[in-house]
């Protein structure tokens, strides 16, 4: 029968494909990894890789037995996770993913209540992505996570924070919108500038007034909102910024104009994690806390 141990040697040369890189992975030698994976291919009668001198490649049965793997290892891991939770749900590594435009204006600020309230929880932030996000507390490489719906989260769950709106930011040196929200958007005549494919925000933004704004979004696409008000800045157009980033001061003294767009659509910031946890009550205070910070700020 195989062992833990070959299915994460399986699992790590899977994710690396360099018997060196998942040997150091592994916290073993070369040799160690590469003499496991022959024993668990001898244990099932099945080729897991492919091997020249100078790549490595899964097989089609390797790739649907590594898949099967994490999922075992992730209940095994699981099986200790419980036992620890119910002796202290509330000490040990939390392990927070957060999408990079809530994450670094919401996390920061409300950790000195966060360690008040479960001071033997040490945090460990990760920004990403809301799709790698999902991917590795699906995995088991992260225990909760930061991300903002609408969104296709599966059979996670689910517990909404706070509803985060817009602001409309233009260069100082335009004329200013009259009045507010819809009605200035339309006054706004400059190409608008939104975050690269693979931030959620993108597509929360255009969601912000259905139908209105993605006949005038600029080919122009920034990998930060530091990069969108720098162009804005510098006059090169127009951009929809988070609430939630505009209070935590991410315009800083740029300049730019900042003008409320009330009747947007919101985006909904909510903390998920996987259903049947055993730190579900740890995850539920941690929004708890997270929620207060927001309605308090």
């Amino acid at each position: 029968m195989f062992t833990l141990r070959q299915l994460r040697f399986l699992v790590a040369l899977a994710d690396h494909l360099n018997f060196s890189q998942a040997a150091e992975v592994c916290f073993v030698t070369q040799p160690t990894l590469s003499s496991g994976i022959k024993e668990l291919e001898a244990i099932l009668g099945v080729q897991l890789f492919e091997r020249t001198k100078r790549s490595v490649m899964l097989t089609t049965v390797g790739a649907e037995i590594a898949e099967r793997a994490r999922r075992l290892l992730l209940d095994a891991g699981e099986i200790t996770v419980t036992a620890e939770a119910h002796r202290n749900p509330f000490q040990g590594d939390l392990r927070l993913g957060a999408i990079p435009t809530v994450g670094p204006y919401l996390i920061p600020h409300a950790l000195p209540e966060i360690r008040r309230a479960m001071p033997e929880i040490k945090l460990f932030l990760r920004e990403e992505m809301t799709e790698a996000l999902i991917a590795g507390l699906t995995a088991g490489r992260l225990d909760a996570i930061v991300i903002a719906l609408p969104f296709e989260t599966g059979n996670l769950q689910i517990a909404p924070l706070f509803e985060d709106g817009y602001q409309l930011a233009s260069p100082p040196d335009w004329p200013a919108p009259m009045g507010t929200g819809r009605r200035a958007l339309e006054q706004a005549k400059g190409h608008l500038m939104l975050l690269e494919k693979g931030h959620c925000l993108q597509r929360h933004a255009l969601a912000a007034y259905p139908g209105q704004l993605s006949k005038e979004l600029d080919d122009f696409a920034a990998t930060s909102l530091n990069t969108l008000i720098a162009m804005v800045s510098e006059g090169l157009g127009i951009t929809l910024l988070p609430d939630l980033a505009v209070a935590a001061g991410v315009a800083g003294e740029s300049g730019v104009r900042l003008t409320p767009l009330p009747d947007a659509c919101p985006r909904q910031v909510v903390l998920a994690w996987r259903s049947g946890s055993a730190r579900e009550a740890v995850f539920a205070k941690l929004a708890g806390i997270l929620r207060s910070y927001k309605q308090m700020n």
